[in-house]
């Protein structure tokens, strides 16, 4: 194995792991507190810019924090999107949250409608454009996200960040891709940038243990306006799912055989 590939290998687990990852843990929510009142006083009149702001400043902190604490890195691959457009991809944890909306210049999300009640993070979601759904409503939920995405749209939308699986995923489990980042595709002509990543080797989905070492999150070449839903859906997961598998088989990952999607 070369020193390229050796580089990305996530680190050993030992207990000052545990009580390294529990320091950052316990940084995170002290950051948070500490940017989101300074948000609040500093950026509030500056509105969704101040609100973008803030997310930029916050994420990067957060990423320079699982370096120093955790020896936890990055390695950003492709071009990034610019404008509005829809960018669907791997959600392994927390860490492809940070690194992706890091790296947006105007990113929003889907999110399910109870974290828009949230103080302070539920004032930052919605200055910075992000679209609530609230999943009891069953299909009514889906038209409602469409009209908020459009109208989103009249206003400048930015760079959506869906994650189609719905939920974190273990490495190497497989889930099938929800409908609505297709149904958005098709309702409003935006390209659909798929992303790879192998974060969840390194920071687990449950957020415990974190390894050491090199994530790497992938930009692909967009989808083009002009599929149909289920087209856009089924080219996302082809390439989402295969480069996502081979950037896990580059750090010596082994993926299980034979589990079926969720």
């Amino acid at each position: 194995m070369n020193d390229a590939v050796k580089s990305h290998l996530p680190g050993r687990i030992t207990w000052f792991s545990y009580v390294r990852a529990a320091v950052f843990y316990v940084h995170i929510a002290l950051a948070t507190l500490v940017f989101g009142i300074w948000g609040l006083i500093f950026q509030l009149p500056r509105g969704r810019v101040g609100a973008h702001k803030v997310a930029s400043v916050w994420s990067g902190h957060l990423l320079a924090a699982a370096r120093f604490y955790l020896g936890l890195r990055y390695e950003l691959r492709g071009e990034m999107p610019e404008g509005d457009c829809l960018v669907g991809a791997k959600h392994q944890s927390f860490f492809d949250i940070l690194i992706i909306a890091h790296h947006m210049p105007q990113r929003s999300f889907i999110m399910k409608k109870q974290i828009m009640n949230v103080p302070i993070m539920g004032w930052y979601a919605l200055q910075a454009g992000c679209i609530p759904i609230d999943r009891s409503r069953g299909s009514e939920a889906m038209k409602a996200m469409l009209e908020g995405v459009k109208k989103a749209q009249k206003e400048g939308l930015g760079q959506l960040i869906i994650y189609p699986e719905g939920t974190r995923t273990r490495p190497g489990e497989k889930r099938r891709y929800k409908q609505g980042i297709g149904v958005i595709a098709d309702a409003t002509g935006l390209p659909v940038y798929p992303v790879a990543t192998n974060v969840g080797l390194f920071w687990s989905k449950r957020g415990w243990p974190i390894h050491s070492g090199v994530g790497v999150v992938e930009f692909m070449p967009p989808i083009p306006a002009g599929l149909s839903a289920p087209g856009v859906l089924s080219e996302l997961q082809e390439r989402v799912e295969t480069q996502s598998d081979a950037l896990m088989a580059e750090a010596g990952f082994v993926a299980p055989q034979g589990e079926p999607a969720a």
